[in-house]
């Protein structure tokens, strides 16, 4: 039986919230999962690819160790897509996160896009409504910050909904 599965990183509760106030009425995703930076999108895993992924994070989580990463701006991925988000100051430790998470038996053989780590605030919103809300964000002072020291894997209930399956917290 193939079950979904996707890996996240929650940020603080602070970079939560502040998210949340936007989200709940801009991202119609709002009840289903909280408010986190995607490391690896969602796609269907047997029971031994599971398997196979649990052993692989847990390595990788092994030599990892705690990083702070500040978000200090709003962005969107228009005309792409027509998603508003929280950028980061610095992405890097977030790329290298989600490369060393996507190596192995989770590696990604053609990526569909170069991978931009953010926490998404508005999602499938209306032109117009994507330009006025990023018109007047994007001038507002956002400075958050937050401690990654654990990833989550995640799987898709059957009502839609996100939930931890596992979580690998950082032993380096």
């Amino acid at each position: 039986m193939m079950m979904q599965f996707g890996i996240a990183a929650f940020p603080s509760k602070e970079v939560q919230d502040f998210a949340n106030g936007w989200r709940i009425r801009h991202d119609p995703k709002y009840n289903a999962i909280p408010p986190h930076l995607t490391l690896r999108d969602k796609e269907e895993l047997s029971k031994e690819q599971l398997k196979e992924a649990v052993a692989h994070l847990d390595t990788v989580t092994s030599t990892l160790s705690p990083f702070t990463i500040r978000f200090n701006r709003v962005s969107t991925f228009f005309p792409v897509s027509n998603v508003l988000y929280l950028a980061l100051e610095d992405p890097l430790p977030v790329q290298q996160l989600q490369q060393a998470i996507c190596s192995g038996p989770l590696a990604i053989p053609a990526p569909n896009y170069v991978y931009t780590p953010h926490v998404t605030i508005g999602q499938q919103m209306e032109p117009g409504e994507l330009h006025d809300l990023y018109g007047n964000l994007r001038m507002s002072d956002v400075s958050l910050e937050s401690v990654i020291d654990r990833i989550h894997l995640l799987h898709a209930t059957d009502n839609g909904f996100w939930t931890a399956y596992q979580s690998f917290q950082f032993r380096s």
